[in-house]
């Protein structure tokens, strides 16, 4: 009874920027929607919808970061955890050989 009503989940595909950009003009165009394209194409709706809102940021039409300004602030964000675990283990460090100056 457990399983009655669960859908196995689908699994992760990867898609090429070209074929990504052929859905979104698909979608812009306007003689489907988004959901019918979805179905068409045999995509989730979000990811679809995920496309078209990339494709309007990186033409300027919606507020946003684009997609190599995303990568680079991951790669920030990673750096900036890494050197704040280097300060903490300095700081750590520190105290352990000011109190064996003692």
């Amino acid at each position: 009874m457990e399983s009655m009503g669960k859908k196995k989940p689908r699994p992760r595909r990867s898609f090429t920027p070209e074929f990504k950009a052929e859905i979104v003009e698909l979608c812009r165009r306007g003689d489907r929607s988004v959901s019918q394209v979805a179905k068409d194409f045999d995509l989730t709706e979000t990811a679809v919808r995920d496309w078209v809102k990339q494709a309007e940021v990186v033409t300027g039409e919606r507020d946003g970061l684009t997609s190599s300004e995303r990568e680079e602030l991951a790669r920030l964000r990673r750096e900036n955890r890494r050197l704040r675990e280097d300060v903490e283990v300095l700081k750590q460090a520190t105290a352990f050989f000011a109190k064996e100056t003692r």
